[in-house]
């Protein structure tokens, strides 16, 4: 089963790196043309509004509540039952975030106001967040369906097109900016506008990459939507819990975003920084969770907790040896990293020390997310949904209380730390309340793991620092100043030097996660 697993997780984290690897070029591109100014900051916020459900329709309660469901009727009812399952969700979906779209699109005005009032203090900056707002809105739609057709194709154990779907994404949105910045600038339309094209037709471009192959498979879209259906209440009742979590959480995003706008830069820094955070947590947490979630709902369909307790304790084990020494290598190598990849253009070095200062403090929630990705679906596939939940509402609350002390002491860095503290309080509340469900998920085993994974990390933080600071000392300033690619030396060759630590440090504490990490995950990377 574990080697089942972790060969599912390769296959998933190849698909996803590259993703998150494009995702990075994404960034830099957008970093380059537009730095952390009116237009960088307006964007981001407009981004979060049309995406405030982006949780719950792509990896929060719905794909939880979906995944296991879908499983379960393929499991025992077959094909034709989850396809017309899958027909009612999509509908669903389409329905609700339509509404909500004509909402946005109506209301853009107001709730630009609410979250960024602060804007309006500098000329044009509230109205450009508006209009970009009501541009972005249907990618809420856009986003839900693709993710849907995700949920049906895991729950196949088809992870690779899937996966690979965020990645065409980025390409589509990268082609965008290049093409269209330069044009708009030329024919007199807003620049911005050109990351709100890339957007949607990545949107598009997410949906149309996975209907050739659900058709393979069978899938036959139904135009039905029967709210009496057993299966679509189910997905129904499973999500109505995560929807008022969410609600809390868009609460605390609220007022992150409302306290962010208050200094220039900031939500841009933020926002840059928590993609690049989240990378890892992208790659190796919800990678290993997404081929563990549909073993998770099998076990919990024929009520075996054993099962559940094994996969939960590979996965646990899988995630800490990949995001803890991410954590510490983001910590260590944070400016040199930011620099490499994004300083250029209008992306300055002010640019780059507040984006550092961001990073470094959202790095330690890289832990407590990827857990989180694996331990809130199995209380799905348990039928559970009301503990992750209340879970999720008092983390929410956690946050919030954290962010509002923390960023009248720290300034926008406390925003980042408290997200990252409230995100492993979350991660260690749900493990506390799965272990007492299903009688224990090796808690000793996963403990004993995570102190040698830690040790090692630490060893491997301080070589690759001093290793940047070695490759700073030798390589000519003006190269590191002016020249990308020395500055990416400079990166490759301290997490090379990390890298090496960490193997000969894992080797002398005895690491079994390493070694199977390296050759049943990692090594899906090359083939």
């Amino acid at each position: 089963m574990s080697e089942r697993l972790a060969k599912s997780a390769g296959l998933i984290s190849a698909a996803t790196l590259a993703s998150r690897i494009l995702g990075l070029v994404r960034d830099a591109v957008q970093g380059h043309y537009f730095g952390f100014g009116l237009e960088a900051d307006a964007f981001t916020v407009a981004t979060r509004i049309p995406t405030l459900l982006r949780d719950l329709f792509a990896e929060g309660a719905m794909s939880a509540a979906f995944v296991p469901t879908v499983t379960r009727y393929l499991k025992q009812q077959g094909k034709d039952a989850a396809w017309r399952l899958g027909s009612q969700v999509v509908n669903g979906l389409i329905v609700v975030t339509g509404l909500l779209v004509v909402l946005g699109v109506i209301f853009a005005g107001p709730l630009a106001r609410l979250y960024a009032g602060g804007f309006a203090t500098i000329p044009g900056k509230l109205e450009l967040t508006v209009q970009l707002t009501r541009i972005n809105m249907p990618f809420l739609t856009l986003i839900a369906v693709a993710a849907a057709y995700m949920g049906l194709l895991n729950a196949l154990r088809r992870f690779f097109v899937p996966a690979m779907s965020p990645a065409l994404y980025n390409v589509t949105f990268i082609a965008s900016t290049l093409v269209f910045v330069p044009l708009f600038s030329r024919i007199g339309i807003n620049p911005v506008m050109a990351l709100s094209v890339g957007m949607l037709l990545g949107g598009l471009v997410q949906i149309a990459v996975q209907w050739p192959l659900l058709r393979r498979e069978g899938y036959r879209h139904e135009w039905v939507l029967n709210p009496r259906d057993p299966g679509l209440r189910e997905v129904l009742i499973l999500m109505g819990p995560g929807m008022l979590g969410l609600a809390a959480a868009q609460i605390n995003i609220f007022v992150n975003t409302s306290l962010a706008t208050g200094t220039a830069g900031a939500p841009a820094a933020l926002g840059y920084a928590f993609r690049l955070m989240y990378m890892p947590v992208g790659i190796f947490g919800v990678s290993i969770a997404t081929a563990a979630i549909p073993d998770l709902a099998r076990h919990a369909a024929d009520d075996s907790h054993d099962g559940m307790r094994t996969t939960l304790s590979w996965g646990l084990r899988l995630m800490l040896m990949l995001s803890v020494p991410a954590t510490v290598g983001l910590i260590a190598l944070a400016e040199p990293i930011v620099r490499a990849i994004y300083e250029g253009g209008r992306f300055t070095q002010s640019d780059v020390t507040m984006m550092t200062q961001a990073l470094m403090f959202y790095a330690p929630g890289i832990v407590g997310y990827s857990i989180v990705k694996i331990a809130a679906p199995s209380f799905y596939a348990l039928k559970d949904a009301r503990t992750p939940v209340l879970v999720s509402v008092f983390s929410v609350l956690t946050n919030l209380g954290l962010n509002l002390w923390l960023n009248s002491v720290m300034g926008f860095k406390g925003l980042a730390l408290g997200t990252a503290v409230a995100a492993n309080a979350n991660a260690l509340l749900l493990l506390a309340l799965l272990s007492r469900r299903i009688a224990g998920v090796d808690g000793w085993r996963v403990l004993r793991s995570f102190v040698k994974i830690t040790i090692a990390s630490t060893i491997m933080g301080v070589a690759a620092y001093y290793a940047a600071v070695g490759l700073g000392a030798v390589l000519p300033a003006r190269l590191l100043g002016s020249v990308k690619v020395a500055r990416a030396i400079l990166v490759a060759g301290a997490i090379g030097a990390g890298l090496g630590t960490l193997a000969l440090a894992a080797w002398t504490l005895h690491i079994e996660e390493f070694r199977q990490a390296m050759r049943r995950l990692l090594s899906r990377f090359a083939a």
